[in-house]
């Protein structure tokens, strides 16, 4: 079996587990919970949940433990989505060629959405406990996936993001950005897996080195895309950080740095994971399909 074969069934066993965790299209509140599956079913590459399962495999995890971390980081994942397409924040229409949420349902609609998977992510979560004889590994996730989402993570990235929009910014200042924004989200389900097997702390640290290069280079690739690609691709509007009058990667340093700076982290990246135990292989591969994606 190549790679592609071996990612559609991943893709596939993955939309199932996150499925699995969804609430029931039902009572008083179920217009909300019908925004939330919308947009968690929109699709996607789940990336966030297959880094998770591939890093728990490879330090020798077996079971299910992992599986509603999995939902989990997909659920805030999507929350953040919600909230970035938002008439406040970017005034996107087109997510994953569907329409975005606020356009479905509602921008009111779309912001209790939004709030609800946040919170319904946290409650995915703990159903690890009852799955293994180890809560502290479970309390530990918990607690990196809380740090990795508020505001020493993705918020605290895109309260920087929104900030300094329309401003003229520092590599330093974009940096921080890309760390915490992006990297932080691809940080938190490479550690959890990691720790839910058993890594040790030295391990575990490794693996945040290794996810935030990762990080770095696929917001750098965003960037680009968002310049070279286009809205049927994507399957979201091209140009939208001109748009929104933001300083990107390409605008500071130019497409050429970009590229080989991308080239140059996934490398890095790569270097990290073949220091760390077990078979490599789909790590690996999950990483190079962020560098060279088209969409």
């Amino acid at each position: 079996m190549n790679f592609k074969q071996w990612l559609a069934g991943a893709v596939s066993e993955t939309d199932r587990v996150i499925d699995s965790y969804l609430p029931p299209e039902e009572g008083w509140q179920k217009d909300v919970i019908s925004a939330m599956n919308y947009s968690v079913r929109a699709g996607g590459k789940r990336l966030r949940p297959l880094f998770l399962r591939e890093i728990y495999r490879m330090f020798g995890g077996t079971g299910k433990v992992e599986e509603p971390f999995m939902a989990a980081v997909e659920m805030i994942h999507t929350f953040s989505l919600i909230h970035d397409d938002l008439p406040c924040m970017d005034n996107d229409e087109l997510r994953r060629g569907l329409p975005t949420t606020w356009v479905k349902y509602g921008y009111d609609l779309a912001v209790l959405a939004g709030d609800a998977l946040a919170v319904y992510a946290f409650e995915t979560a703990s159903k690890a406990f009852s799955m293994t004889d180890r809560p502290d590994r479970v309390s530990q996730s918990m607690e990196i996936l809380a740090r990795k989402t508020g505001i020493y993570g993705m918020i605290g990235g895109q309260t920087a993001d929104v900030v300094m929009t329309g401003k003229s910014l520092s590599g330093q200042q974009l940096d921080f950005i890309y760390r915490l924004k992006t990297g932080a989200l691809l940080e938190a389900p490479m550690m959890i897996g990691a720790l839910l097997a058993g890594a040790d702390e030295g391990q575990v640290s490794t693996v945040e080195r290794m996810a935030s290069c990762v990080g770095t280079a696929f917001q750098i690739r965003d960037d680009i895309l968002d310049v070279t690609g286009t809205s049927q691709v994507l399957g979201k509007p091209v140009f939208s950080d001109e748009k929104n009058h933001k300083t990107t990667y390409v605008t500071l340093y130019g497409m050429e740095r970009a590229v080989k700076d991308v080239e140059a982290l996934s490398a890095e990246a790569v270097s990290i994971l073949e220091g760390l135990p077990g078979s490599h292989g789909t790590v690996a591969g999950l990483i190079d399909l962020l560098m060279t994606r088209e969409k």
